[in-house]
């Protein structure tokens, strides 16, 4: 293990509230091996932004990191010419041409279908109800796999995720992760042939096209699966949480002072959906005053990076006047998230101002539950609205 202090956590108060524990270490042990966790932490804004870059160091190449095992071989677990190679393969599918001419008019049909179908009910579970599917939907587009079912891409999201952060070893999550992993890899052996007769800007199509393997195809879709369908489901029900919790933040919206893409980045702010980046060390070296070892498992904590006291005012209230530039939800280094475009593109531009504009006096009806910390998100969000 690290040099660095130890700091102990109670891992079920941890994943229902992180940011109290966060706070302190960034206080008291801003770089700090957690025994709960069998990782050292960085927690300080600037700490991450610089080491998360140092891949020679911390590598992300982990063969045998749990994110390795359960999605397979992808670019996310690659560093330099490995990973660009992966990287430039997938970007025709995620560029900002693609965005703007393929997914965007796609993204407009998928989530007015899916309002289409709320607007007579008069109440729904934003999570489940309409940011879940919007999101699965989006992705089912995205990657290609159009032959799985809206509410199969969030169990396999959510499973996988669950599996690749199982630092406890639950057997039953394993299995569940594992199961779906499976799952997804005859379902693109199943599109294949279809994508193959007829290519698309899709993410099974552009990689098989740019050469890529198979296992590599199945990796990437399995990465992006979790990612693309935690993150934006997320970002869309707390972002509505934010603004009707917020009256003076959403009045910010509705006088034309603040707009959509900065709601969107100050709810990523302060909950970061994708809290936390796993790293492998790659030789002993020294970092923030602090020894590592070879092997060692360390986290760059998102999360806390983007509420850190030093670069933001008041860092766990919800502000749209505030600067979010330093803010790194998305990560900072060579593997800054590739999809986050079609995120902002789908969230800001779709479904959080089509969700508001046409859902009349959108209202809680009750209180929010937030969880996780390696991946954050509230359980349900439950609205009405006039009708």
């Amino acid at each position: 293990m690290s040099s660095a202090p130890t700091v102990h956590i109670d891992p079920a108060a941890f994943h229902a509230d992180p940011y109290p524990t966060l706070a302190a270490m960034r206080q008291n042990a801003p770089v700090c091996y957690v025994p709960e966790m069998g990782a050292t932490l960085f927690t300080r804004r600037d700490d991450v932004f610089r080491e998360e870059k140092r891949v020679d160091l911390f590598s992300s190449h982990q063969p045998n990191g749990l994110l390795t095992k359960v999605m397979g071989s992808n670019l996310m677990r690659k560093d330099g010419e490995a990973h660009m190679r992966e990287r430039k393969a997938l970007f025709p599918a995620l560029s900002p041409r693609t965005v703007r001419d393929v997914l965007g008019p796609k993204f407009r049909e998928i989530v007015q279908g899916h309002i289409d179908g709320l607007q007579p009910l008069g109440a729904c579970d934003l999570v489940t109800d309409y940011a879940m599917p919007v999101s699965a939907d989006a992705l089912r587009l995205i990657t290609g796999l159009t032959n799985m079912e809206a509410a199969e891409m969030d169990a396999a999201s959510q499973a996988m995720l669950d599996a690749a952060a199982n630092y406890q070893r639950d057997p039953e999550v394993d299995r569940l992760g594992y199961g779906y992993a499976d799952h997804v890899l005859d379902l693109i052996k199943e599109r294949l042939p279809q994508l193959r007769a007829a290519p698309d800007m899709s993410i099974i199509s552009v990689l098989d096209q740019a050469g890529l393997t198979l296992d590599e195809i199945a990796g990437n879709v399995r990465v992006i699966i979790g990612g693309g369908q935690n993150e934006p489901r997320d970002a869309i029900a707390g972002t509505a949480w934010a603004l009707l919790t917020h009256p003076d933040q959403y009045a910010m919206m509705a006088n034309g002072t603040a707009d959509w893409n900065a709601a969107f980045d100050e709810y990523v702010r302060l909950v970061a959906p994708i809290g936390m980046s796993p790293r492998r060390v790659a030789r002993p070296d020294r970092a923030c005053d602090v020894e590592f070892n070879a092997d060692e498992l360390i986290f760059f904590m998102f999360g806390s990076a983007c509420r850190d006291a030093d670069h933001f005012t008041d860092p766990n209230a919800y502000d749209l006047t505030r600067n979010t530039g330093p803010a790194i939800p998305f990560g900072a280094g060579p593997h800054f998230c590739a999809g986050a475009a079609a995120s902002r593109a789908l969230i800001a531009g779709h479904a959080l101002p089509m969700l508001f504009d046409q859902l009349p006096n959108l209202r809680l009806t009750d209180d929010v539950t937030f969880a996780g910390w390696a991946f954050r998100g509230p359980l349900s969000v439950p609205v009405a609205w006039d009708i």
